[in-house]
């Protein structure tokens, strides 16, 4: 081949390569995507301030959920402690929000949750906390944020519970993305933060979920 076929070629390699960049550039084209791990289901439970919570009120948020319980005395306290620090980063963003779980529900009633709320002093609209049925909430956390095993559900429910330091991560679409984060580790929450600033950035599809469950109907 000649040198200057050669010529020709690398200069129609070069063209192509620069209208793919200016096609893309500005958009999610270019970035390396975090791995999805699970899908947001449905689900129906009640805030710290008596208002139903649903799987729609999550539309066009990234979300950082967790499970806990007020009366924790170990892993909770160091777990929202962390989790405060987080909310602060993102505090002024307005597709941001964290969601709590409790996962003692039969003591964790709304008032109570609404008084751990004021306690950390924290926008009720950015930081909701929610309770329910144990059942529903135990089996979000299996089937959905993949917080726990599911193979604890085959015991008896009033002896099941669940207490982890681990948080999940979900992006607008109602998707559970990168990876299940250490709570209590410096490390993996400083790799969240910036996981979340990645999934900010990135666009929801159309103000749907791709999955099919979320979407703008009444």
């Amino acid at each position: 081949m000649s040198k200057k076929l050669l010529g020709y070629l690398g200069f129609f390699l070069i063209l192509v390569l620069a209208f793919y960049f200016f096609l893309f550039r500005g958009t999610d084209m270019w970035r390396a995507k975090l791995s999805v791990i699970s899908y947001v289901k449905p689900f129906k439970f009640t805030d710290q301030n008596g208002h139903p919570f649903t799987d729609r009120d999550m539309l066009g948020k990234v979300a950082v959920v967790e499970y806990f319980f007020t009366t924790c005395k170990g892993i909770c306290p160091k777990m929202n402690k962390n989790m405060k620090g987080i909310y602060e980063t993102f505090e002024s963003e307005p597709n941001f929000m964290i969601l709590s779980h409790t996962c003692n529900p039969e003591t964790d009633s709304v008032p109570l949750l609404r008084r751990y709320a004021d306690s950390l002093k924290v926008n009720d609209q950015k930081w909701v906390f929610v309770t329910g049925r144990k059942d529903s909430l135990y089996q979000l956390a299996r089937s959905a944020y993949m917080l726990d095993d599911p193979k604890n559900s085959v015991e008896k429910l009033e002896d099941q519970f669940i207490h982890t330091q681990f948080f999940a991560l979900v992006d607008k679409d109602g998707k559970v993305r990168g990876q299940i984060y250490d709570g209590l580790k410096k490390e993996e929450i400083e790799k969240l933060k910036k996981d979340i600033r990645s999934l900010l950035k990135e666009k929801s599809s159309a103000g749907n979920f791709v999955n099919g469950i979320f979407n703008n109907n009444p």
